[in-house]
């Protein structure tokens, strides 16, 4: 956890990922996917992560998905996305969806801008309940809404035909 906490530290001062404290990264260690770099004669090192974090019964965000600079363009994200999404698929969430700045990204995975509401007015309620900082940007409170300024919110409907 010490490793995702660096990574994700590289993007944060940019706000294109939040900061995450090392205790909910640890609370959180069962829905991280990480990549790792492993070379002969050296320590191996974690070059991506990314987590799937199941809201409701049929929806999931995709969460915390970084790559190390020195290896962006070489498909770590896209290895990790796959993962995560087939991880979905296995939990029967039928939508996922991201906040994110790298729309170009994930729109080649099928997510597309999603302006509606993604949940019924009760199942807003009960998600109202959740301390998670995630789930707060999901429901645009005001606590959050710094955080998350330019970030679009991108949908993903599994079993649509799109790539994984």
């Amino acid at each position: 956890m010490p490793a995702i906490h660096d990574l994700v530290s590289l993007y944060t001062h940019d706000r294109r990922l939040l900061g995450k404290a090392i205790v909910t990264l640890y609370e959180d260690v069962q829905e991280f996917l990480v990549a790792v770099r492993v070379r002969e004669g050296t320590e191996a090192g974690v070059v991506g992560c990314g987590a799937l974090h199941v809201l409701w019964a049929d929806l999931a965000e995709v969460r915390t998905l970084a790559v190390s600079p020195d290896t962006v363009g070489l498909g770590v994200g896209s290895r990790l996305l796959a993962g995560l999404l087939d991880r979905a698929r296995r939990l029967g969430v039928a939508r996922v969806f991201c906040l994110t700045f790298e729309t170009e990204f994930f729109a080649r995975y099928g997510f597309v801008p999603a302006d509606e509401v993604l949940v019924d007015a009760g199942v807003q309620e009960e998600l109202l309940r959740s301390p998670d900082e995630g789930v707060a940007e999901f429901l645009d409170l005001e606590h959050v809404r710094p955080n998350t300024l330019g970030n679009t919110r991108m949908l993903l409907r599994l079993g649509d035909g799109h790539p994984d």
